[in-house]
């Protein structure tokens, strides 16, 4: 009889789709979660890509943010849709124009692609060293550019992703060149070749 009721039970197939779902399901889950996450972060990505755009327009305009802070605001409040707890980091370098936002120019010498010491270089900002951004951290004055960078971090859609090893946040940047007006006279400085 026991050998009757074990050929029974290899033959039922009763119940194969919901063990074959519970096997399946936790694998689905975590892809679909991760796939959400990702697109999240694109979405919020291109949030951040457009606020700074707006805010490179913006500080054009005759109407435009009087101030850093204002600045600041603006994209805050545009990104701020996405959720609570959101922190915010900006950093701003100004540049006597669009063509000095690069590593000041050298002299290779021995053709290394990296400037060595006794190499000559545009010394952009004045300190007497190479540099690899010459921008000064500030909004700059007059007709400056201003490399504005927002940097934000948020809190994942799912708390799944600190199970696999990962943040419970996301850091996502945005970037963009901002020409101040010139309100004022300004005063280019020279730049200075220096062989050290």
């Amino acid at each position: 009889m026991s050998a009757a009721l074990a050929r029974r039970f290899t033959r039922d197939r009763r119940g194969v789709t919901a063990i074959e779902f519970a096997l399946v399901a936790p694998v689905l889950c975590a892809l679909l979660m991760g796939v959400c996450d990702l697109l999240y972060q694109a979405y919020a990505q291109s949030i951040l890509d457009g606020a700074m755009y707006k805010a490179g327009r913006d500080s054009a305009l005759e109407n435009n943010a009087r101030s850093a802070a204002d600045i600041d605001a603006r994209v805050q409040a545009i990104v701020s849709v996405l959720g609570p707890n959101m922190r915010f980091v900006p950093e701003r370098r100004s540049y006597s124009s669009f063509l000095m936002v690069k590593p000041e120019n050298f002299t290779d010498k021995n053709g290394n692609g990296k400037r060595d010491p006794g190499e000559c270089f545009d010394d952009v900002n004045g300190n007497k060293q190479w540099d690899v951004d010459p921008g000064r951290q500030s909004q700059g004055g007059a007709n400056d550019v201003t490399r504005y960078t927002m940097t934000v971090t948020y809190n994942r859609l799912f708390p799944f992703a600190t199970l696999t090893g990962l943040s419970p946040t996301q850091t996502i940047t945005g970037e963009t060149l901002l020409k101040n007006q010139p309100y004022k006279t300004q005063v280019v400085q020279p730049v200075e070749s220096v062989c050290t």
